[in-house]
């Protein structure tokens, strides 16, 4: 890959149009769905039809019940930051650092692990209220990633 540099343009940074593809996640039969639901810019949460409780990430059997039996809600795509991290090393060329890296409880009540954008990593806080925004990574691949609620 060809490094190029514009005016302005950290030493090394890569453009847009060089960066590397983000890395993929593991789809598996189990999380397939939520991919899905994703590429459509639904926020998908798996719940389980036996004792309707909610899970992220997707399992086969119900850990509290053990049912195998489950269906997916469409989650509003409103919460919370539970916890997070600042990423600033080791560096992967596919994305932006530094990297906000959060734990979203969602309203509905689970949690789930995603990327905080739009925001300084300074003005990130526990209980900062956010919403998800789908971002199209490339031709493949679609994201659940949270920002900020403007008020």
């Amino acid at each position: 890959m060809t490094m190029v540099s514009k005016v302005g343009q950290e030493p090394g940074e890569l453009l847009a149009e060089n960066r590397p593809k983000r890395p993929r996640p593991a789809i598996t039969q189990d999380i397939a769905f939520f991919y899905e639901g994703a590429r459509k810019e639904k926020l998908l949460i798996q719940r389980c039809s036996k004792c309707s409780e909610l899970r992220h990430p997707p399992l086969p059997c119900c850990p509290y019940c053990r049912s195998l039996e489950w269906d997916a809600i469409e989650s509003s795509g409103r919460g919370q930051v539970y916890s997070f991290v600042v990423n600033h090393y080791p560096q992967v060329a596919a994305f932006d650092y530094p990297l906000v890296v959060a734990l979203i409880e969602l309203s509905e009540g689970t949690r789930l692990v995603s990327q905080l954008i739009d925001v300084e990593p300074h003005d990130v806080f526990i209980g900062m209220e956010v919403e998800v925004d789908f971002i199209k990574c490339d031709e493949d691949l679609t994201l659940p990633l949270f920002r900020p609620v403007r008020r």
